[in-house]
C-alpha cells in the first residue's frame, strides 16, 4: 500500500511541476515533425494517448506502453497532412516471456515537391525579363529546378516490468532530416513509465520523447522538441472492473493527459473511446491551449486480429483538416 501511495504522489507532483514550469518559446527546436500525432487512434482521442496505447503504436507514445500487449503486433500509418506533407510510420512489438518486450519503428516525412527561388536569379530574370521582352512580369526567382525534402526516423525499444503492476520502457532513435541547403542528424531517446493501480481500470502513464542533443544545421544548432507527457485514464463502463458499471458487451473509456513541450505552454488533452462487442469503435477528443487544433473524432473496426482505424483532425479556419489511417494486425 506505501509503495502504490509513493508512486502515485510521484505522478502527480510531476504533473503539478510540469504544469507550474511551463513556458512559452514558440518556434525555439529543429524537426517540428516529430511532435506530430502519427497513429489514427490517439489522432482521434485528441492525443490522450500516454496511458492508453498498448500495441505497437505505443513506441511513438510511450514505449513502456508495449509491455502489456500479450502478442506480436505490427502496425502502419498514413497521414496526409496539409502542404502536400505526407507521412508513413511502421510499428512491431513482440513480448518475451511474460515480463519484458522489444519493439522497432520507422518514420518518413514526405515534404513533397518545391520549386527552387534564389534572390540572385530574381535579380537577373527581372532584367532579362525588360531587356528582351520589354514586359514587366514579376518572377519570384524561381530556377526551374525542383527539390524534395524530407526526414527519417528509426527506432529500437524495450520494456520490461519491474513489478506486477509497475512497466518502464525505452527507446533509441536515428533521426535525419534534409531540407536540400542543409541536411543534419542526430539521435534522440524516449522513456516511459506504466502504473497499473490496481484498482477497477484506473491506470497512469509518464513518458518523456525526444530527449537528445541539438541538432545542427549548417552553423547553427537548435534542440529536438523534446516533450513530458502525464496521463490517466479508465474505463467508466466495461464489462469488468469498470469505474462506473457495465452495459452488456459495451465499453466506453476515458483518458486525460497534461503535455509540456520544451517550446509552447502547457497543453491538455482530452479522449473518450466507445467500443461495442470489441468490434465498433467510436472515438473524440479535444486538446485545449492549441494554436489550431481542437476538436478530434474518428472511428475504428477490429475484426479478429486486424484493425482498421480512422482519424479526422481540424485544424481551424485557414488550414485544411488532417485524416490519418492505421492498419494493425496482432498474431496470436
Amino acid at each position: 500500500m506505501k509503495k502504490r501511495l509513493f508512486t502515485i504522489t510521484g505522478i502527480l507532483l510531476f504533473m503539478c511541476v510540469t504544469t507550474s514550469s511551463a513556458t512559452e518559446k514558440v518556434g525555439t527546436t529543429s524537426m517540428q515533425f516529430l511532435k506530430l500525432s502519427l497513429d489514427a487512434r490517439s489522432a482521434a482521442m485528441g492525443n490522450a494517448a500516454v496511458s492508453t496505447v498498448h500495441t505497437s503504436e505505443a513506441l511513438f507514445w510511450n514505449p513502456a506502453a508495449m509491455r502489456l500487449s500479450s502478442t506480436l503486433d505490427i502496425s502502419t500509418s498514413y497521414i496526409n497532412y496539409f502542404l502536400d506533407v505526407k507521412l508513413f510510420t511502421a510499428a512491431v512489438s513482440y513480448p518475451i516471456g511474460r515480463s519484458a518486450a522489444i519493439g522497432a519503428f520507422a518514420i518518413i516525412a514526405d515534404y513533397g515537391t518545391l520549386e527552387e527561388t534564389r534572390a540572385d536569379e530574381n535579380f537577373l530574370n527581372f532584367w532579362a525579363t525588360i531587356k528582351h521582352n520589354g514586359d514587366w512580369t514579376y518572377n519570384p526567382g524561381l530556377t526551374g529546378n525542383t527539390f524534395n525534402p524530407s526526414a527519417d526516423v528509426f527506432g529500437i525499444s524495450y520494456a520490461l516490468s519491474v513489478t506486477d503492476k509497475l512497466t518502464f520502457g525505452l527507446s533509441a532513435k536515428y533521426m535525419m532530416e534534409d531540407l536540400y541547403i542543409a541536411k543534419a542528424s542526430s539521435y534522440s531517446f524516449d522513456g516511459g513509465l506504466i502504473y497499473e493501480t490496481g484498482w477497477r481500470s484506473l491506470m497512469f502513464g509518464l513518458a518523456i520523447r525526444n530527449f537528445g542533443p541539438e541538432v545542427t544545421f549548417m552553423t547553427d544548432s537548435y534542440p529536438v522538441p523534446e516533450t513530458f507527457d502525464a496521463g490517466i485514464s479508465g474505463y467508466l463502463v466495461a464489462p469488468g472492473n469498470s469505474l462506473l458499471g457495465s452495459l452488456g458487451s459495451q465499453t466506453l473509456l476515458f483518458a486525460f493527459d497534461l503535455t509540456h513541450p520544451r517550446d509552447y505552454d502547457q497543453q491538455y488533452n482530452l479522449g473518450a473511446e466507445y467500443g461495442l462487442m470489441d468490434i465498433l469503435f467510436l472515438r473524440g477528443g479535444y486538446k485545449l491551449n492549441f494554436d489550431e487544433e481542437g476538436l478530434t473524432c474518428g472511428v475504428g473496426l477490429h475484426y479478429h486480429n486486424f484493425r482498421l482505424d480512422y482519424a479526422y483532425d481540424k485544424f481551424g479556419d485557414i488550414l485544411p483538416s488532417v485524416h490519418r489511417f492505421s492498419i494493425g494486425y496482432a498474431l496470436n
